[in-house]
């Protein structure tokens, strides 16, 4: 399943406000963000839709998607099996205290560079 999408805007303040106004009739709303780095609507069932500025070094990429896995043996998994078919590493499988308390995820990059997440938020 996935659990959220991230795409870079170029303004993002003005996609903020596009987004909060477009999203009205799917009462989707802003859950949580940080003023001028990213914004995440909820959009049902736990998944999140966000966007962000990504003017800035990596891990930050143009697109990020992130499946929610069952178990850290999952995303442990994902990690080596996406390894071996030619992603490139951008965060081992581990812990992501500064995300969430249970929050255990892993980043790799596509053949595009995208930036690929598998994680699990246990509660």
């Amino acid at each position: 399943m996935i659990d959220h999408i991230t795409i870079e805007v170029g303004d993002l303040e003005k996609s903020k406000l596009f987004y909060e106004r477009a999203f009205v009739p799917l009462e989707y709303r802003v859950s949580f963000g940080k003023q001028g780095l990213f914004w995440a609507f909820d959009v049902g069932d736990g998944c999140l839709f966000e966007i962000q500025r990504t003017d800035q070094k990596p891990p930050l990429t143009r697109l990020h998607v992130a499946f929610r896995v069952r178990s850290r043996a999952e995303v442990d998994a994902f990690h080596r099996a996406a390894l071996e078919a030619g992603a490139g590493d951008n965060g081992a499988p581990g812990p992501r205290p500064d995300y969430a308390k249970n929050y255990y995820a892993c980043f790799v990059l596509d053949p595009d560079g995208y930036n690929i997440e598998a994680m699990i938020n246990e509660t």
